[in-house]
């Protein structure tokens, strides 16, 4: 599972423990039948987090993106690594980049299926 997690500036532990639970037993792999019945933590899947705070690019206004609501980066830094644990707790093998580094990452998306969580519930 390729995680890409956005870190908004009034995020909490809270925040990441929900993600984290959610993610890991989130059944969105195929079971015998071809139906989305398995979680991660069902197949003994790992997983690659990335941070990505232009997840918090506000486009609505303008011709360049506003980031005000993204965590500062300390913070931000100190949730990520927390995030990661929490997935780790789980029994959950890990990758991740370095964070606020520029990466290539190549991804192949099997489905695809994407999909957007938010700790907040908002969407």
């Amino acid at each position: 599972m390729v995680i890409l997690l956005g870190i908004a500036k009034d995020d909490r532990e809270e925040d990441a423990d929900y993600l984290a639970a959610k993610l890991v037993h989130l059944r969105v792999f195929s079971d015998n039948e071809g139906k989305m019945n398995l979680s991660l933590k069902d197949i003994g899947g790992a997983a690659l987090i990335i941070s990505q705070f232009t997840l918090y690019g506000d486009c609505r206004k303008g011709r360049r993106p506003s980031f005000t609501d993204a965590a500062e980066p300390g913070r931000a830094e100190e949730l990520y690594h927390y995030f990661i644990a929490q997935i780790q707790k789980e029994g959950i093998k890990t990758a991740s980049g370095q964070f606020q580094a520029m990466m290539e990452v190549t991804l192949l998306n099997d489905g695809p299926v994407t999909l957007l969580l938010d700790s907040k519930k908002i969407f």
